[in-house]
C-alpha cells in the first residue's frame, strides 16, 4: 500500500502512526506545509471515552499525553456577579503544540515519511500514484473544494463572531463567562491546558460585535498570520475583571465566523476526507481535534479489517457518520443557544446556569443530578418535587403537572362519531397521570375532515358521544381533558367535494387542487368553529385547541408558501394573520373564561421561503393578544417538500424561542420521550408544558411510571384507586437481595468537585505572583 496523507495536523499524524503501526510495510507519506513547530490554537480537550480509545490503540501516545494533561471536573458559570459551580464532569486538556510534538515523535519512531514545509500535490494527482489519499487539510480543505460536487459539500457559515485566544491566567475549571454590556452580551469559553496557560475564546452575536466597535478593527487589511491587536486590547479592557491582571495571548487571532461543514459523502474513489475536511462541530460542545483523532482510529482499523480500500472506506464512513452527525446535532443546538443568549440573560443565575449546561440536550436534569446533586438541588431551590410534577395555571385551569398528551389521530370514528376506541384511548391516557389530555384532529364540519375516520363536532349525536367520553374521564380522575378543532383544508382526503384552501395549491401531485376560499367560505368556516366550540363546552371539555398548523386550512393562511392571495387576507404577515385571528376572536367570545384556549402552530415549514423565526414570534404574540392562553408549538407538515431535521426534542427550540421572546406560555412537542428531557425543558425555562406523544402510546401510564422512577408520590401523579396496588415497581429476581458489607473500613465519598491546581513550582515567577 502506498498512502498519501494531506495535512500534518493531529488527525493526519495520528492516522499515519496507527496505520504504520498496524502495517509496517506500508509506504505512508504525510505532506505538511508548515514547520514542525508551527501551530495554531491553544488547548485541546478530550473526553474519557476518546482517551480510552487512544490508550487501547497506541499506549505510547496515550502515556505521553497523560503525563502532561490538565485534569479537572468542575464547570464554573460566571453570570451577573455570581459564580455557580457544577461538578462531576471530568475533563482532560493538552496544549495543541505539545500534542503535535507527541504525534510527530511517534511518526518519526515508526519511520513515517513526514514532509514539513512542503505543499502537497493535488489530491487527484496523488490518487493516480497512490492506493489511498487521506485528506486532512482542514475546514478550508482544498481537496474538498476541488471535488465539492462529488462530496456534496454544505457549508453553514453563522453570523456570530468569535476569536480564539490564550491567556497566562490559569483557570481552575472550564469557565463560562457571560458579561452583559450596553452593546449586548459578551461570552467567553475558557479552560486550562497546562500549568501556565488557558484557552480563552471570546464570542459575540453579530449585532453586539458591531455595536461594541469591533467591526472597525476587523475591517483593517491584516497580512496573513497577523493578529487583530486592537480587538485583543479591547477584549482585555472589557474582561479585565475576569483576567485579574493577566494578558490575552494571540496566535493568528482575528474575528471569525464559525462554519459547520457537512458532506453528503466523505469518499471519492480512493480519496477520503478526515477531520475538519469532512465535518466540523461548534467549539462550545467539543473538540475538532478529538473528532479527527477518532476518525483516524476508525479509518486505520478499517483498512486493516477489510480486504480492499473501497470496502474499508465504506466501513469507515458507515461507522463514523452516525457518531459525527450526533455530535453535530448537539453542537448545532449549543451554537444556536449562544447565538440567542440574550433570550436567556433575564433568568436568575441558577436557572441560567442550568439552561447553559443543558443547552445541547446531551447533558440533562437527571444527568446533572447524578454528577452533582448539590448543584441540581440549588437550581431546584431544594424542592423535592421534580419540575415536571409542579402545577401550572393554564387559562382558567390549574394543571396538576406539566405533562400533556398531545392530540392523536386515531381514524376510528364513523360519520364523525367517536366510538368505544376513543373512549378507551382517552380514558386510559387520562388515568395515566398527565395533567392535560387532548382529543385529536376533530373536524368542525363534514367537509373539514382530513379522513373519513376523523371524529367531528358538528352534530348533536357527535356532541353526545363526546359527552360520554368526558363524563367517564371526569368521573374517574381530575385530569383536564381538551379537544383539538380543525378544518383540514387542502389536506382533506376522500369525499366528492373540492376542498377549500387559502390558495389553489394542491398538497402534492396526487392530491386534488383546492378551491381558493372566498368570503362566503371563510364566514362559514368561522361559524363552524364557533358552533363546534359551543358544542365542546356543552360536551364537558376543559380545554380547546385550535389547529393552526400542519398545513390545515388556517395553517395555509399563515405560511407564505401556501398563501398566495392578493387580497387583504394574503401578502405580508399582517394579511396572512387576518383570517386566523378572526376565527380565534370569534371562538374566544364563546369559550368560557374558566377554561383554557390553546392554538397549535407550525413555527417552521422546514422549506426555503417558509415561516421564519421572526414570523413565528409575531404569530404567537398576535394569537396571545387575540385571546390564546398558550401556544402549542409544532413545526412542519405545511408543504410536502419539507426537509425536517429530526432528532430528540428537535422542535423544542421553537417553543423556547416563542416563550422567551414573547412571554406567552408554550407547549413543547416533538420526540420528547423521557421524563429526564421533560424535567430539563421545564427547569431550563424552554417551555411551560411538554407534549409527550408516542411514548404515551407505548406506555399509557408513562407519567405515573415516571413518578415512580423518580420516587415521587405526591398529588401531581395520582393512581386510580383500582390500580393503586400496581403503583410500586414489581419485584424482580434481584430486587429483594441486600448486599453484605465486604470492606473493613468504609471509603469516604469521592468529591464531585475537582479543580485544575498545577503545582506552583511548575509556573514561572510572574504567573505565581499574579495567580489569585
Amino acid at each position: 500500500m502506498r498512502v498519501a496523507v494531506i495535512g500534518g495536523g493531529p488527525g493526519g499524524l495520528y492516522f499515519a502512526a496507527l496505520a504504520k503501526q498496524l502495517s509496517p510495510h506500508w509506504e505512508i507519506t504525510v505532506w505538511e506545509r508548515n514547520s514542525p513547530d508551527d501551530t495554531f490554537g491553544f488547548g485541546v480537550v478530550f473526553s474519557d471515552e476518546t482517551l480510552d480509545g487512544i490508550a487501547q490503540a497506541d499506549r505510547e501516545v496515550h502515556e505521553a499525553m497523560s503525563a502532561e494533561f490538565a485534569r479537572w471536573a468542575d464547570i464554573d458559570v460566571r453570570y451577573r456577579g455570581t459564580t455557580l459551580t457544577s461538578g462531576g464532569h471530568g475533563f482532560a486538556a493538552l496544549g495543541r503544540r505539545r500534542l503535535l510534538s507527541i504525534l510527530q515523535e511517534r511518526c518519526a519512531a515508526l519511520e513515517v515519511d513526514v514532509r514539513y514545509r512542503t505543499q502537497a500535490p493535488p489530491a487527484a494527482e496523488l490518487a493516480a500514484t497512490h492506493d489511498l489519499v487521506v485528506a486532512c487539510d482542514g475546514v478550508r480543505s482544498a481537496t474538498r473544494t476541488a471535488h465539492a460536487d462529488v462530496f456534496g459539500t454544505e457549508l453553514d457559515e453563522r453570523a456570530g463572531r468569535y476569536m480564539w485566544l490564550g491567556t497566562d491566567k490559569v483557570f481552575e475549571a472550564f469557565t463560562f463567562i457571560v458579561d452583559e454590556h450596553d452593546f449586548g452580551t459578551l461570552q467567553v469559553h475558557a479552560y486550562p491546558y497546562d500549568s501556565t496557560r488557558s484557552t480563552f475564546i471570546v464570542e459575540l452575536t453579530e449585532e453586539a460585535w458591531r455595536r461594541a466597535g469591533f467591526e472597525a478593527h476587523a475591517a483593517r487589511d491584516l497580512p496573513p498570520g497577523a493578529d487583530d491587536a486592537d480587538s485583543i486590547r479591547r477584549c482585555e479592557e472589557l474582561l479585565a475583571g475576569h483576567l485579574d491582571g493577566h494578558r490575552l495571548l494571540p496566535n493568528n487571532s482575528r474575528w471569525l465566523r464559525f462554519t459547520t461543514v457537512r458532506n453528503r459523502t466523505w469518499r471519492h474513489g480512493n480519496i477520503v476526507l478526515l477531520g475538519d475536511a469532512a465535518h466540523t462541530a461548534h467549539f462550545s460542545i467539543g473538540s475538532g481535534t478529538k473528532l479527527a483523532m477518532e476518525d483516524a482510529l476508525v479509518l486505520a482499523a478499517g483498512l486493516h479489517e477489510h480486504p480492499d480500500v473501497p470496502a474499508a472506506l465504506a466501513a469507515y464512513e458507515d461507522e463514523r457518520r452516525p457518531v459525527v452527525e450526533s455530535t453535530q446535532r448537539a453542537a448545532q443546538a449549543s451554537l444556536e443557544w449562544f447565538e440567542s443568549i440574550d433570550r436567556y440573560t433575564g433568568q436568575e443565575p441558577h436557572q441560567f446556569a442550568f439552561n447553559l449546561l443543558t443547552r445541547s440536550r446531551r447533558v440533562t436534569y437527571d444527568n446533572l443530578r447524578v454528577r452533582d446533586e448539590g448543584f441540581t438541588a440549588a437550581v431546584n431551590r431544594s424542592s423535592a418535587v421534580p419540575p415536571m410534577f409542579r402545577p401550572f395555571p393554564l387559562g382558567g385551569l390549574l394543571l396538576r403537572n406539566r405533562v400533556v398528551v398531545p392530540p392523536t389521530a386515531l381514524h376510528t370514528a364513523r360519520d364523525g362519531i367517536p366510538g368505544d376506541f376513543d373512549l378507551v384511548h382517552l380514558s386510559t391516557q387520562a388515568l395515566g397521570g398527565a395533567g392535560l389530555v387532548l382529543a385529536g384532529m376533530t373536524a368542525v364540519s363534514a367537509d373539514g375532515r382530513a379522513t373519513p375516520g376523523c371524529p367531528g363536532l358538528w352534530t348533536d349525536e357527535q356532541e353526545a358521544a363526546w359527552r360520554r367520553v368526558t363524563g367517564f374521564v371526569h368521573g374517574q380522575s381530575d385530569t383536564c381533558l381538551g379537544i383539538q378543532l380543525t378544518h383540514a383544508g387542502r389536506r382533506c382526503v376522500g369525499g366528492d367535494r373540492q376542498p377549500i384552501a387559502a390558495s389553489a395549491l394542491a398538497w402534492d401531485e396526487r392530491s386534488p387542487v383546492p378551491r381558493e376560499a372566498g368570503r362566503a367560505d371563510m364566514d362559514a368556516v368561522a361559524d363552524d368553529f364557533v358552533s363546534a366550540a359551543r358544542r365542546a363546552d356543552r360536551a364537558g371539555f376543559d380545554a380547546l385547541e385550535l389547529q393552526y398548523g400542519h398545513g390545515h386550512l388556517l395553517s395555509g393562511f399563515l405560511s407564505p408558501l401556501t398563501n398566495r392571495r392578493t387580497d387583504e387576507y394574503g401578502g405580508d404577515l399582517t394579511g396572512r394573520l387576518r383570517f386566523p385571528l378572526e376565527v380565534l376572536r370569534a371562538v374566544r367570545e364563546v369559550w368560557p373564561a374558566g377554561k383554557a384556549l390553546l392554538v397549535r402552530i407550525s413555527a417552521a415549514d422546514w422549506a426555503e421561503g417558509g415561516t421564519s423565526e421572526a414570523d413565528a414570534v409575531s404569530i404567537a404574540r398576535a394569537l396571545a393578544e387575540a385571546g390564546a392562553d398558550a401556544v402549542d408549538v409544532s413545526t412542519g407538515e405545511v408543504v410536502s417538500h419539507e426537509r425536517p431535521r429530526y432528532g430528540r426534542s428537535y422542535q423544542t427550540p421553537y417553543a423556547d424561542l416563542i416563550r422567551n421572546a414573547t412571554g406567552v406560555p408554550t407547549i413543547a412537542v416533538g420526540a420528547i420521550s423521557t421524563y429526564d428531557d421533560v424535567n430539563s425543558i421545564i427547569l431550563a425555562g424552554r417551555a411551560d408544558l411538554c407534549g409527550v406523544g408516542r411514548a404515551q402510546l407505548h406506555d399509557p401510564l408513562w407519567t405515573l411510571h415516571a413518578a415512580a422512577d423518580q420516587g415521587y408520590q405526591g398529588p401531581a401523579a395520582p393512581w386510580a384507586r383500582a390500580w393503586r396496588a400496581g403503583s410500586g415497581r414489581p419485584p424482580s429476581a434481584r430486587t429483594d437481595r441486600i448486599p453484605p458489607r465486604l470492606e473493613l473500613l468504609r471509603q469516604p465519598a469521592a468529591s464531585v468537585h475537582r479543580r485544575w491546581l498545577p503545582r506552583a513550582a511548575a509556573a514561572p515567577a510572574h504567573a505565581q505572583r499574579r495567580r489569585p
